[in-house]
């Protein structure tokens, strides 16, 4: 224990205090769904350092791939030195990404740095300045991506102004009473009060949105979506930073819905735990901004780009897509029986596509008021049971399961067993 409060008073003076973390724990050691500690405790890790390993911790081909490549090179910088990883993965991108158009793929490092260089596609092929993005969305925390990001605190807190031209609409949330409908009448309302249409370049939208409570987009809504960015001549521009890569059931979330976007945002399980990201689009899209406007000093490093192409060798080979559909199907089940229990009546809804799953607790039913203390209690209590998960929503009151697809059936059950243990705790002691 010594050594482990010796560690958090370095943290605390070594790190500023703007970078929170979830838990105490400071990691020794990882391997697929499991973490153990510096004092050599196992925990069973429900968050996947936020949804980054679809293919867990240290998968042995992609240790293998990057192994490989640390022996041959680690940086030469895309635009000095071209190599063939980044190459070989941008080919493999573009024909998993949907839709029958060719397509082209540039390839970053973080999934703010892919929303910012999918505004600025957007921008260069359309001409046109203005963004709508939606309440409750997270799109990254540089400046654009905070100006898109539909949250206040704690991400945009103390940070402004934004850049302009950047609009809001209300996301389809069901669970609190926004239609599609809404939604959609909100957008054309934004063209009589604040935008004209004939301005706006992109609308950008999470399929699942992540830190806005694992809230999914009807998916005749995407439709319609779509309908209308056809009309007015905008991109649709998909946030898959958080769902791509099979996590929902499918390589990319919207493929649920049949909708083909214009540009798709990607990012953390890309590369199992390396550093990568990237936006993948219509070649003709993509293709507008001219030579020397895109690029970063260590956009698609070739030791994170070998890891990516293992890790959709890996997705393939152990047919993570059907993985995830069964996983879901059992976290569901399990929350769900929970829900049914008069213990757990704080469990206001379960909902999730594919092995994307949260579940939303409440002070009471009826009112649907958020009970945001009671999630983070449930956090400090599950880590103290051995189980790492985290929260999210617009109030902090949503448990959200994002556990390797790898991760066998009975160390998702023994998880989901210490969180309804952690959840009947907390309970009790909020009375």
């Amino acid at each position: 224990m010594a050594d482990l409060l010796s560690l958090q008073a370095r943290r605390a003076k070594a790190v500023p205090r703007g970078l929170s973390t979830a838990t105490t724990i400071f990691a020794a050691r990882a391997q697929n769904a499991e973490l153990w500690d510096m004092q050599g405790r196992r925990y069973i890790d429900f968050a996947g350092g936020i949804s980054v390993l679809n293919t867990g911790h240290r998968h042995l081909k992609v240790m293998a791939a990057v192994e490989a490549q640390l022996k041959a090179y680690t940086h030469t910088c895309f635009q000095v030195v071209a190599y063939e990883p980044y190459v070989r993965l941008a080919e493999r991108l573009n024909v998993l990404a949907p839709g029958d158009a060719p397509k082209k793929t540039i390839l970053l490092t973080t999934g703010a740095e892919a929303i910012e260089n999918a505004v600025k596609i957007a921008r260069a092929h359309s001409g046109r300045p203005a963004v709508i993005s939606f309440s409750g969305a997270f799109h990254g925390r540089t400046m654009m991506a905070l100006a898109l990001t539909g949250k206040v605190a704690p991400y945009k807190t103390g940070f402004g102004p934004f850049p302009t031209e950047v609009f809001h609409a209300p996301f389809p949330d069901g669970y609190r009473g926004v239609t599609p409908a809404q939604s959609l009448a909100a957008i054309e309302m934004l063209f009589k009060s604040s935008i004209d249409a004939d301005d706006v370049a992109a609308i950008i939208i999470e399929p699942v949105q992540g830190e806005g409570g694992f809230n999914i987009a009807p998916f005749e809504f995407m439709r319609e979506l779509r309908e209308l960015c056809d009309r007015i001549g905008a991109l649709l521009i998909a946030d898959e930073i958080q769902t791509g890569f099979a996590r929902t059931g499918k390589m990319f979330a919207i493929e649920h819905s049949g909708v083909v976007p214009d540009l798709i945002a990607i990012a953390k399980s890309l590369a199992g735990g390396f550093p990568l990201s990237g936006v993948i689009g219509r070649a003709n899209i993509m293709d507008a901004v001219a030579p020397g406007g895109l690029g970063g000093t260590y956009a698609g490093n070739p030791v994170a780009c070998a890891a990516a192409l293992a890790v959709l060798d890996v997705i393939d080979e152990e047919r993570l897509l059907e993985r995830a559909q069964k996983l879901g199907a059992q976290i569901r089940g399990h929350l769900s029986a929970m829900a049914g229990q008069a213990r757990f009546a704080s469990i206001g809804d379960v909902r999730g596509l594919g092995a994307m799953v949260a579940m939303e607790l409440v002070k009471d039913r009826e009112t649907r008021e958020p009970a945001s203390d009671l999630a983070k209690t449930v956090v400090g209590k599950a880590a103290e049971k051995g189980l790492i998960i985290i929260t999210c929503g617009m109030y902090g009151n949503v448990i959200r399961v994002m556990v390797p697809l790898t991760a066998s059936a009975e160390v998702v059950d023994e998880g989901l067993a210490i969180l309804e243990a952690a959840l009947g705790e907390a309970i009790i002691d909020s009375r």
